[in-house]
Formats: C-alpha cells, sequence, structure tokens
C-alpha cells in the first residue's frame, strides 16, 4: 500500500524551513498566552461563583433571622399562654408559626443556591484540553 505524496511521514519535521529557536520561541509564545487566557477565565468563574455564594449566604443569613424571630414569638406566645391566657398567646404562635414556615423556605432557596455552586468548570476544561494540546504538540 502506497502512501499519497501530500501525507507527511512521522520522522519528517512539519516545517522543515524553521529553526529549533524559532520554534520554541513560538512553543513558548503560544504557552505563555494560554496561561494568560487561562488566568483570566479562572478570575472570570471565580467572580461568578463569589456572586452565587454570597447570594446563597445572604439567603441563609435572613434565614437564620428569621428563625431567631420564630424562636422569640413563638417563646413568647408561650409565655403569654401562662401569664394571660389563650387568646393574646394565640395571635403570638401564629405569628411564631409564620416565621418558622419563612425560615424554612428561606433554608431551601440557600441550600438550592448552594447547590448551584461549581468551582471553576469552565477552567478545568480548558486545562485538560490545554494539556492534551500540548501532549499533541510533543508528538
Amino acid at each position: 500500500m502506497s502512501q499519497p505524496s501530500d501525507v507527511a511521514r512521522p520522522t519528517e519535521p512539519k516545517r522543515p524551513e524553521v529553526s529549533l529557536g524559532e520554534l520554541i520561541r513560538e512553543m513558548t509564545a503560544e504557552l505563555s498566552g494560554l496561561f494568560r487566557q487561562e488566568v483570566e477565565l479562572a478570575k472570570v468563574e471565580t467572580q461568578q461563583e463569589v456572586r452565587r455564594s454570597a447570594k446563597a449566604a445572604a439567603a441563609m443569613a435572613i434565614a437564620g433571622v428569621a428563625a431567631f424571630l420564630a424562636v422569640l414569638f413563638v417563646s413568647l406566645a408561650l409565655a403569654l399562654l401562662i401569664a394571660q391566657g389563650l387568646n393574646t398567646a394565640l395571635s403570638f404562635a401564629i405569628v411564631g408559626v409564620l416565621w418558622a414556615i419563612g425560615a424554612a423556605v428561606l433554608v431551601s432557596i440557600g441550600r438550592a443556591k448552594l447547590r448551584e455552586v461549581r468551582p471553576l468548570p469552565e477552567t478545568k476544561a480548558s486545562i485538560k484540553e490545554d494539556v492534551q494540546w500540548a501532549k499533541d504538540l510533543k508528538s
């Protein structure tokens, strides 16, 4: 079986007119540019993840306040139930239960937002591609 004439043999250089120094300089420039792009991608992804994390933290903080208020109102309701009777205490208990429901909703939202946080997925994929590119370049 004969090879077509336009296909280079593995032992022949792909660019014989270029010196080894020039090839190394080109490779260094490409790797330098690639590194800068990876750093920029990591910065962008990190900013996005920090924003998502901040939103999740804010929801959790609000949930903490809501939980505190729920405990406060339920405690006040129990104290009024013992001290004054059912009607006033029942109204405080209803308010406390509403705060507890609000806290549960906010915790659920915060958890969902925390699940969305992904540590630099595009950068990881890009670095894997770059490693493969460098391996292909060596061969």
